[in-house]
């Protein structure tokens, strides 16, 4: 099999991608055949080890794992003797955790207890690069949008919203009922209106926090802002959230205790409640996949590097079977 290797902790020109051996499951064991993945933020940091808290989890000086990937479709390839939730030729799609699963290659293991917690079954409506636009950064948005608990009628800013986690924040926002307020460039109004929102503020042109609109929530989807900034714009019970959460980690700890807004950081909901989440909206018609970009594994580099770059609007695509 070809899969993206690295070393150490660097830059996209340090993946090198290998022909490795398929391994052999476990009893316990699932081996997930990949067709799509993507390469996301979540990837980028892993990659570079940064911010350096990271490697408390990923290895301090070196890489535990030589292959990066966080999300995945594909299919099951084989199971382990005493494998019983899973069988060979079962179409899934899944999200391993911020840390990796190693899914930048065309074949990974996992072990059953976490592939129950990880995965769901594809939605038949999706091709597999469709459905993994719909895993990494709306995973994220889920969390804190069911977290959240929001009510039809309330206000919603996104800021960010052209991105993979900030244009899944705006469709599920929309499936409740919330009016948005997208905060992007202006080029991106037509996707952002089509997806559901019902207001833009070009961020390029005026200053947001300036809006005479108060929101019941507003969610940072590329960790650029702050509770700080942001906190008059809120109503009176209103909550902020970032995917930056060690940013505003201290006010995640403090607000709470004070009543009125506070900073949320929903921690509690499992991968599994916010892929069923997603799923069902998809088979709904009430989430549409945003692809940016498609790139072949050999071109993994590349696709760091845009990402990297801050420019992606929506996902960006790593095909296994080209």
């Amino acid at each position: 099999m070809k899969a993206a290797v690295r070393t150490k902790y660097g830059l996209p020109g340090d993946l090198a991608i290998k022909e490795l051996d398929i391994r052999t499951p476990k009893d316990d064991e699932v081996l997930i055949r990949v067709h799509a993945t993507t390469v996301n933020r979540s990837d980028c940091h892993v990659l570079s080890g940064q911010p350096f808290f990271m490697r408390f989890f990923t290895g301090l000086f070196k890489p535990r794992a030589s292959i990066i990937g966080t999300d995945f479709t594909g299919e099951i390839a084989a199971t382990g003797s005493a494998v019983q939730s899973f069988k060979v030729g079962d179409k899934i799609m899944g999200f391993g955790g911020a840390f990796s699963c190693g899914s930048h290659a065309q074949y990974f293991l996992l072990p059953e207890l976490k592939a129950t917690k990880a995965m769901v079954t594809m939605p038949p409506n999706l091709n597999y690069e469709e459905a993994a636009a719909c895993l990494e950064g709306a995973v994220y948005a889920a969390m804190q949008v069911l977290g959240s608990k929001p009510q039809a009628g309330q206000k919603a800013m996104v800021y960010g919203a052209s991105g993979a986690i900030g244009s899944a924040y705006v469709q599920f926002f929309k499936s409740y009922g919330v009016s948005v307020t997208a905060v992007c460039r202006m080029e991106q109004a037509a996707l952002m209106r089509s997806l559901g929102a019902e207001k833009i503020i070009d961020y390029t042109k005026q200053d947001f926090t300036k809006d005479d609109e108060r929101y019941d929530m507003i969610f940072d989807a590329v960790g650029k802002t702050s509770f700080v900034k942001c906190r008059k714009l809120m109503k009176k019970n209103g909550i902020f959230g970032s995917s930056s959460g060690m940013i505003n980690f201290l006010w995640i700890l403090v607000t709470p205790l004070f009543g009125g807004k506070k900073v949320v950081f929903h921690f509690s909901i499992r991968i599994k409640e916010a892929l069923e989440f997603i799923k069902n909206l998809i088979e709904e018609g009430k989430f549409v996949p945003v692809i940016d970009r498609t790139y072949p594994l050999e071109k993994i580099a590349e696709a760091y590097t845009y990402v990297a770059s801050g420019q992606k609007i929506g996902n960006v695509i790593i095909k296994m079977d080209e």
